[in-house]
């Protein structure tokens, strides 16, 4: 998947799929803390190289930090380095239409719930959460939220809140990107509690010295191993089944008996013949197409058994 730069410069950027995708999929994701930080977005991408970013993150550590954003709604700050949301470009003036505001809003109040808030944020970033928040603290003083006397104040509400451990929020954080990118809260297993991390640029995830899947760095999404693949056969995410043994790494669709409807093509998919996982790999098409179309390249195969 190639990361081009999605334009996001008017209000029919609202509509574009991969944003409207975006926002249903936040949906199924969660903060970690009982306290979320909501902060500004910036032009730079991913959030967190920019200069404002780098100045917030010394004072909400321990806390989960969601960013306003529009066309995309929020992106907790697990989220910052996945496929799309770093890849947009859009005006970061923070003077949002009403639509956006309304959008970006019911956004914020979903993922958050009841939860109480920390916002870090001035002009329509604020207004959309007054239109939705009730249990809120502003901390941004004459609108400029890296002014010493703002951040001083946010560094006196952070202080007020628990904050969660580091390997708590470490495997929340990969499950979130497992939840998104499988848009599923079953995907939560391909992530399990003993999980542990190798790997500085791309990620590896092992558990019982198994390979379950890989982190990318360029996509911040997941590609599956076979025992990832046996997870995701057991959850019933992202099935594909044909009737033959596999001889080369390309599955052609006329071989494929059924897959999952929810599967969009770049998915990761696990391939499976007599109730046994026998590889994983990129789908080519969606689901429908993989089993309706006569020919073409259904999944790339990236591993299988041999």
């Amino acid at each position: 998947m190639k990361n081009s730069k999605i334009p996001c410069i008017s209000e029919l950027s609202l509509n574009r799929p991969e944003v409207v995708r975006w926002r249903e999929r936040m949906t199924l994701l969660e903060p970690y803390s009982d306290t979320v930080i909501v902060l500004p977005c910036s032009m730079k991408k991913p959030y967190s190289q920019s200069k404002s970013h780098t100045l917030f993150k010394k004072y909400t550590k321990g806390l989960q930090e969601v960013i306003l954003t529009s066309p995309f709604g929020i992106c907790p700050r697990e989220m910052e380095k996945t496929y799309p949301i770093h890849s947009y470009d859009a005006s970061t003036t923070g003077d949002w239409s009403d639509e956006e505001i309304k959008i970006a809003g019911k956004c914020l109040k979903d993922y958050v719930q009841d939860r109480k808030v920390i916002a870090h944020v001035s002009g329509g970033y604020k207004k959309a959460c007054e239109e939705v928040l009730d249990n809120v603290v502003y901390t941004c003083c004459d609108e400029n939220t890296r002014s010493q006397d703002s951040l001083n104040r946010l560094k006196e509400e952070v202080k007020k809140s628990d904050k969660i451990n580091y390997k708590q929020h470490k495997i929340h954080d990969l499950r979130s990107i497992a939840r998104y990118q499988f848009n599923s809260l079953n995907a939560d297993k391909l992530i399990p509690e003993n999980t542990q991390t190798h790997g500085k640029f791309n990620t590896r995830i092992m558990s019982d010295k198994k390979q379950l899947a890989t982190l990318h760095f360029e996509t911040g999404l997941y590609t599956l191993n076979l025992a990832g693949g046996e997870i995701l056969k057991e959850e019933k995410i992202n099935r594909v089944f044909i009737n033959f043994d596999l001889k080369t790494s390309t599955l052609f669709t006329p071989g494929i008996d059924q897959a999952d409807k929810n599967i969009i093509p770049n998915d990761e998919v696990v391939i499976i013949k007599d109730d046994e996982v026998i590889g994983v790999g990129k789908s080519m098409m969606n689901g429908e197409e993989l089993v309706k179309a006569n020919k073409g390249i259904g999944v790339k195969i990236r591993h299988q058994i041999k």
